[in-house]
């Protein structure tokens, strides 16, 4: 049975996308090249890889399904073999597939990346966005290195490296009174209209804060965008509930003041997740590393806001 990584790359791209046309699209190739590479390994293993459904595109087999796995953990490591190669004798060179928390990233991530272009100019990354589930996925199908989340989403599959706490805190508007306030209460909070970042355990998270006190949140809008989130808080449609901000949308003309919850639990850890087991390339250890020695140098410390003092 002969093939090339080229073609495993081309069916690789086909079942993660469940079309060949698609395949063929993020390749830039034609869709004959795409059905070509697939034709002539499933010819050479003697089974269907793929049932293909006019105008419905494709979906693998159960004995497909094992095969696309072993097809992206055979990617996956000779991507880390190439990293290696082109990292003997100097510096971490190469790509590193980072999969981040969309509504995190822009506060965390600049400081990392600058770090990053500094230490290691060899260095190049790719950014993979989502919410919290999808990101892990990215990590369990290979198309991440690493994945930025809460350490609540980790299981025995993964390890994990803690970069700071992110206690959750109220984002109210200037105009409301609460804004004057050091800290909040949950129960005053549960008083006022909420508008809801509604991702997929965030949501539940953010329930469970009022829940856990016998409370309920009094939603009165939800978003899926934390950029809209925010612009609905600052036009006086009601407070809400976030962990992570980016510095500058806090600065003394803004329309709205992030405040501490002096009984919100305990703060959820946000850091680095890997593959538990697995020994990642030179240029993914330097990047972790580099990661480290930020959160050691509380570089981090300006996008949290911290618990009140007891």
């Amino acid at each position: 049975m002969n093939f090339t990584l080229k073609q495993l790359r081309y069916i690789e791209a086909a079942g993660r996308l469940g079309s060949i046309a698609r395949a063929a699209e993020e390749m830039n190739i034609s869709q004959s090249s795409i059905t070509a590479a697939i034709d002539a390994l499933e010819q050479g293993l003697d089974y269907d890889i793929f049932v293909r459904t006019p105008a419905k595109g494709i979906q693998a087999t159960p004995s497909g399904a094992e095969t696309l796995t072993l097809i992206r953990s055979f990617i996956d490591q000779s991507r880390h073999f190439e990293t290696e190669m082109q990292s003997v004798g100097g510096d971490a060179a190469g790509l590193v597939r980072i999969a981040c928390y969309a509504t995190a990233a822009p506060s965390f991530l600049p400081p990392i990346l600058q770090a990053i272009t500094e230490e290691f100019p060899g260095i190049s990354i790719k950014l993979l966005e989502g919410n919290m589930d999808r990101i892990t996925e990215f990590l369990f199908d290979g198309e991440a290195d690493l994945v930025f989340t809460y350490e609540e989403t980790i299981d025995q599959r993964q390890h994990f490296e803690p970069l700071f706490e992110a206690p959750a805190y109220a984002l109210i508007s200037v105009r409301d009174p609460l804004a004057a306030q050091d800290s909040v209460s949950m129960a005053q909070l549960a008083e006022r209209p909420m508008v809801l970042l509604d991702l997929p355990r965030t949501r539940e998270y953010f329930i469970s804060m009022f829940t856990d006190k016998g409370l309920d949140a009094n939603v009165a809008h939800t978003t899926r965008s934390s950029e809209i989130c925010r612009t609905l808080v600052a036009s006086g449609f009601g407070y809400s509930i976030l962990n992570i901000h980016p510095p500058e949308h806090l600065g003394a003309d803004a329309p709205y003041r992030a405040v501490a919850i002096r009984d919100g639990g305990a703060a959820p850890v946000f850091g680095i997740a890997t593959l538990a087991g697995a020994r990642p390339p030179k240029t993914v250890r330097a990047f972790l590393d580099s990661c480290l020695r930020l959160s050691a140098a509380n570089a981090f410390s300006g996008i949290t806001v911290p618990l009140p003092a007891s």
